[in-house]
């Protein structure tokens, strides 16, 4: 049985040559060392992205459709946690859990300057969830501006039309899940390209194309219900949003007046919206 970084070695090998020849060439099954090296990689690359998980000493290694996890966690359910990922692999008939529960145990400490693959992952959300956002919002669209993100801490660079458009753009950028801080490093600019003028069917308040508005306000609903999702001071799951007209409709429960104001904020800011009707929205 070979150990786990020879088999991951072994996997990569195997997926660079699987794109370098023809699939014909590999037409028969893959050997059983093979397929546990995949169920090894996969398993650890899931660890490795759960932030319950990618701080403990985890080793795993596959023989026979069995797993045996080892290693050592500082909570009881990070390990029944690591035990159900295993479990879900394809292949994976049987655990072996040997992971070791310490109450005290510190992970240890990080090279500088360098971040673990999760960490490189969270970031990369991060920054794909920040540009998204600021691409939704009537305030930022179309705007020059450049989003970084570092172990949670986004910087954003680029040019704003005015001081409220870059004072939004930092508030959407901490408004968002995993987002530690932001430092707003955007240039007040008024000769930076405006948003794009919402588009007419939209506004205009014609309803002879029921189809294209039909498509706008399915579009509304959409971002809007996102922004709430990738938020971390509004709870998505309680709040139901619906557009007719680019009128939004928000109901539900939320637990302060505070987030109330927020999720109204946040969909009036979306493209598109004319006025937010949040009356069915209580606390």
């Amino acid at each position: 049985m070979y150990t786990k970084l020879p088999k991951l070695a072994l996997a990569s090998a195997i997926a660079l040559a699987l794109a370098s020849f023809s699939g014909a060439a590999f037409a028969g099954a893959p050997s059983q060392e093979v397929v546990e090296a995949r169920q090894e990689a996969q398993i650890l690359t899931t660890y490795a992205l759960s932030p319950y998980l990618r701080a403990g000493d985890l080793n795993v290694s596959v023989e026979d459709g069995t797993a045996t996890l080892t290693g050592i966690v500082a909570e009881d359910v990070n390990s029944a946690l690591a035990k159900q990922i295993a479990l879900g692999v394809t292949g994976i008939e049987k655990v072996d859990n040997q992971i070791e529960v310490k109450a005290d145990y510190a992970p240890p400490a990080a090279n500088s300057g360098e971040r673990s693959f999760g960490e490189v992952v969270d970031d990369a959300t991060i920054t794909t969830t920040v540009k998204s956002k600021l691409l939704w919002s009537k305030s930022t669209e179309g705007m020059q501006m450049d989003v970084d993100t570092n172990l949670g801490k986004v910087t954003l660079n680029g040019a704003a039309e005015n001081g409220a458009a870059k004072e939004l753009a930092g508030r959407i950028a901490l408004n968002t899940r995993g987002v530690e801080s932001v430092d707003n490093r955007l240039v007040v600019d008024a000769s930076t390209p405006k948003p794009a003028p919402e588009r007419a069917d939209a506004d205009s308040g014609n309803d002879t194309d029921t189809t294209s508005q039909a498509v706008a306000d399915s579009w509304i609903t959409t971002k809007v219900k996102s922004t709430f999702m990738y938020s971390s001071n509004v709870e998505s799951n309680d709040i139901s949003a619906s557009t007719d007209s680019g009128v939004v409709t928000l109901s539900g429960t939320v637990d302060s007046g505070a987030e109330r104001e927020l999720a109204i904020e946040l969909a009036q800011n979306v493209r598109g919206v004319r006025s937010v009707d949040a009356t069915a929205l209580t606390f």
